[in-house]
C-alpha cells in the first residue's frame, strides 16, 4: 500500500477572484520517491470550501500515475473510488479495511483545522489601495485626452476599478490591466480612459475593494494639467522669492544711505 510510504508536505493555495464568492483551497502534494524509466506516481490532498463557516468543506485525496488519476477518496462520497482496473481493486481493498475510517476523519482533523487558520490569518486581512489619478495625454486640437487611474499596494487582489462621466458608468473607451502581483503579497492595477473633454463635465474614477465598505470615488480636476500646475507653482515661488530679495536689498540700501554724512564740494 503506497499511503504509508509517502512523506507529507503542505502548501496553501488561496483563490479569491470573486468578491461575492470566497473560495479557499488547501493543496497537499505528496510525491512517491520511486521514479523509474519516466514513470511518476504521486498523490494530492485537497481541502475545498466556498464559505467562511466551512459548512460545504470537502476533503479529496487522489492518486495519479503519470498525471492520470486511478484512485480517489472524497469525503462527500465517504469512500474510495477507482478509475482504472488497478484503482478499482485498491478501492475495494481500502474500503473494506480500517484505513477508510481514518480518511473519513481527515475532513475535521486536517481540512477544517487548517481552513479556519487560513480564513483568520489570510482572507480576513485587507489592505486599502493607494490611488493615483493623472492625465496621460491632453486633448489638444480636437484630439482625445487620456486619463489613468492606478491603485497600488492593496490586498486581497480582487478589485473593481471603473469610470463615471457625469455620474454615469463609462462602458467604452476603457482599457485596464489585470491585478498584477508586486511580489510582496500586494497588488496593483491600472485603468485608462480615452475621452474628448467637454466643458463642465465631471469625470471620476471609482475603486471598489473589500477593505472599504463603500466605493471610493476620486474626482478628476481638469482645470489645468498637473505639469502646468507644477510650472505655475514653481513660477509663483520664484516670484515671491524675488520680491523678498528685492525688499531686503532696498532696506539694506536705505539703512546704509541714512548713515552717510554728505559734505558739499
Amino acid at each position: 500500500m503506497i499511503w504509508n510510504s509517502l512523506s507529507e508536505t503542505l502548501s496553501v493555495v488561496v483563490g479569491c477572484r470573486d468578491k461575492m464568492l470566497l473560495s479557499l483551497q488547501l493543496l497537499l502534494l505528496l510525491t512517491l520517491t520511486i521514479r523509474t524509466d519516466g514513470y511518476d506516481l504521486y498523490m494530492t490532498a485537497e481541502c475545498i470550501t466556498s464559505s467562511p463557516d466551512l459548512t460545504d468543506a470537502e476533503f479529496i485525496q487522489s492518486c495519479y500515475f503519470n498525471k492520470d488519476p486511478y484512485l480517489r477518496f472524497n469525503s462527500t462520497v465517504g469512500k474510495f473510488v477507482g478509475f482504472t482496473e488497478f484503482g478499482v481493486k485498491n478501492a475495494e481493498r481500502l474500503n473494506s479495511g480500517s484505513y477508510v475510517q481514518q480518511m473519513r476523519g481527515e475532513l475535521e482533523r486536517y481540512c477544517k483545522h487548517n481552513l479556519k487558520n487560513d480564513y483568520s490569518y489570510v482572507l480576513e486581512k485587507t489592505v486599502k489601495p493607494r490611488v493615483k489619478l493623472m492625465a496621460e495625454k491632453q486633448g489638444i486640437g480636437g484630439h482625445p485626452a487620456m486619463l489613468m487611474c492606478s491603485a497600488y499596494g492593496f490586498y486581497p487582489p480582487a478589485i473593481d476599478v471603473y469610470w463615471l462621466r457625469d455620474g454615469k458608468k463609462v462602458t467604452g473607451d476603457v482599457t485596464s490591466t489585470g491585478e498584477m502581483a508586486d511580489g510582496n503579497w500586494y497588488y496593483q492595477i491600472h485603468s485608462h480612459l480615452e475621452y474628448t473633454p467637454a466643458s463642465g463635465e465631471k469625470i471620476s474614477c471609482v475603486v471598489e475593494h473589500t477593505s472599504s465598505k463603500e466605493p471610493i470615488i476620486y474626482d478628476w480636476d481638469g482645470s489645468l494639467p498637473e505639469s502646468e500646475k507644477n510650472k505655475i507653482a514653481i513660477g509663483a515661488s520664484g516670484l515671491v522669492l524675488g520680491v523678498i530679495l528685492s525688499a531686503a536689498g532696498f532696506i539694506y540700501y536705505k539703512k546704509k544711505s541714512s548713515g552717510r554724512i554728505l559734505v558739499p564740494s
